[in-house]
Order: structure tokens, then sequence, then C-alpha cells
């Protein structure tokens, strides 16, 4: 599994979405999973962070303040190709589903979401 915690290390953890709260949600979900998780709140301080303390996984929200977190997926997956990208978003179509898998997203989840789905997507992408 890849995502095992190996000598007690934590992986890290990006949240990346304008709703504070989701933010705390998907924060608690994960320390539960151990990860130790950060969040931001627009794609520039995405930017800042990725590149300041690459997570093993980025949790990405398609709509933000500063732009769509799907126009950043291909551009993070070839920086960084160990990265696992989850998107998460309120506005879930077809297309942006089919565009996100095309630019290299590892799971698409809409919300509102539950814990069980996030847990089952870190499985998945494990």
């Amino acid at each position: 599994m890849l995502f095992v915690n190996i000598n007690n290390l934590l992986l890290n953890a990006l949240i990346v979405d304008d709703e504070l709260d989701i933010c705390y949600l998907l924060s608690g979900i994960l320390r539960q999973r151990n990860f130790r998780t950060a969040f931001v709140t627009n794609l520039s301080d995405a930017a800042n962070a990725i590149k300041n303390d690459p997570p093993a996984v980025l949790f990405l929200d398609n709509h933000l303040p500063d732009g769509r977190g799907i126009d950043i997926i291909q551009s993070t997956k070839k920086k960084y190709p160990n990265m696992k990208i989850i998107m998460i978003t309120a506005h879930d179509s077809m297309e942006d589903r089919r565009r996100a898998y095309q630019e290299g997203v590892d799971f698409f989840i809409a919300k509102p979401f539950t814990q069980s789905l996030i847990t089952a997507a870190i499985e998945q992408i494990a």
C-alpha cells in the first residue's frame, strides 16, 4: 500500500478549497489516517505551498476565487509526477469529470462527500 506510515512519519496532504468548513472537515478525516494536513483557499497560495513542501496528496477544489483547479492539474502532475490529486467540487458535470481525468487527476469527488468516500478515494489511489 502506497500510503503506509513508515517509521511513524506522517504523509503530507494539502487541501485547496475556499470553504473553510471543507478544509477543517477534510483535515480531521485525513489526520485520522495519519496525514499531516495544511490548507489554503486559493490557487496562488496553493502554488506556493506545493513549491515549499510538495504534498503526497493534493485535495483540489475546482472553483476557487482566483481560477479553476482543473487548470493546474496537468502542470502540477508534470512537476510532481508522484503526487496524487483528488478533485473535490460542488460543480459536478460530466465534462468537468472527463477533463479532470484527461488532465491527470487521480480521483474525482462531488460535494457533499462522506468520510467513507474520502477514505475509499485514498485507498483507491494508494
